[in-house]
């Protein structure tokens, strides 16, 4: 169950896990929001699905159509894949005289805020949450340590495919340019404020550097807005929302992720899965995948400065980069696959049935 309305890696992360199941011989029924991307690419897909009137926790309409459709289904076990679907999940099980194991996802690294967050994840007979970081936070906010499991997000191992370099001219990057690459919905925690920042004085270094920043978010034309402050005008383009990322990451010569805050980060898996050097911040779990001068380069958070000399140390080092990004690749595979992620899924499901 997801409530979301748009496309971002949590949705991607379950439609992931529903298809992986279903190839494994797994009955999945996908309960969405009506109208929403993940409807239609759930459809697109081959995934059973039934549209619910989400909205917000308890909404009347959302709660009853996912009653019917637990009525229907009789699911063993019920995953809620956001906080609105845990609250909703609950009330239709209730409504629906289920006894479904109910197993909640946490993604995002800040604390349950208030005591209703609270209550309703310790109702929950598992609650999995996508990075260490992240189950700490649980485990500081009460829930037992017996009900809370690891198990890392993963992408799919695929080959790139081919391009890029067209998809770079169409955007108005110029030949020859070193590219960095960042792929994050346009929101306060991304942080792509420093990374603007960070481009400043890169620049100063390397002129001929060009920063390709896909996705979208509340914060885009602020975000443009900044960048044009800072004289950045011709060397930033906010590519917006992308359906061609497999072409589009393998032609970054460096990826990098600039969240101040992150459960783990989808699209740096992309990057690894990609072989593309790394240079992210030490923020949630993203030590997690990205080890320190191992399989990519770690920068304090909100730092500038800091952000500029990692870009700069993979840029001008192609060496180190491959390296590093081969390093990364060879990571991925042992763990982050999506394969990966469904088999500890429905390791959690049956150790707790």
């Amino acid at each position: 169950m997801d409530t979301a309305r748009t496309w971002r890696g949590g949705q991607n992360q379950v439609l992931l896990t529903s298809l992986g199941m279903a190839e494994r011989g797994h009955e999945v029924t996908l309960a969405c929001r009506a109208g929403g991307d993940l409807l239609a690419r759930a459809e697109a897909s081959g995934v059973r699905s039934c549209p619910a009137r989400f909205q917000g926790d308890l909404g009347p309409m959302g709660v009853l159509g996912l009653a019917r459709v637990v009525t229907e289904t009789r699911p063993e076990v019920m995953q809620l894949h956001d906080p609105h679907a845990v609250a909703a999940g609950l009330v239709a099980r209730r409504l629906a005289r289920s006894k479904a194991l109910l197993v909640a996802t946490r993604r995002v690294d800040f604390a349950l805020r208030s005591l209703p967050s609270r209550l309703k994840y310790r109702a929950c007979h598992r609650v999995i949450a996508v990075s260490r970081a992240i189950a700490d936070l649980l485990r500081a906010d009460g829930l037992p340590d017996s009900r809370v499991r690891v198990v890392y997000e993963g992408v799919p191992d695929r080959e790139p495919l081919p391009g890029g370099e067209p998809e770079l001219a169409a955007l108005g990057v110029p030949p020859g340019s070193l590219v960095v690459g960042n792929v994050a919905a346009l929101t306060g925690h991304k942080d792509h404020a420093t990374l603007l920042e960070a481009t400043v004085l890169l620049k100063e270094r390397l002129p001929k550097v060009f920063v390709v920043i896909a996705g979208e978010g509340e914060l885009r034309a602020s975000l443009e807005a900044q960048a044009r402050r800072l004289g950045l005008s011709g060397s930033v383009v906010f590519a917006g929302f992308r359906t061609d990322l497999d072409r589009l990451i393998p032609s970054f010569t460096v990826f990098c992720l600039s969240s101040h805050m992150e459960g783990l980060g989808t699209s740096l898996l992309d990057a690894m899965a990609f072989g593309r050097p790394v240079v992210a911040t030490a923020a949630g779990g993203i030590p997690e995948a990205v080890l320190d001068g191992k399989t990519g380069l770690l920068v304090p958070p909100r730092d500038p400065r800091a952000l500029a000399e990692g870009l700069l140390a993979l840029l001008t080092d192609e060496r180190m980069a491959r390296a590093l990004g081969a390093a990364g690749r060879r990571r991925f595979l042992e763990r982050f696959s999506a394969a990966h992620m469904v088999e500890e899924t429905l390791k959690t499901y049956t150790e707790a049935l």
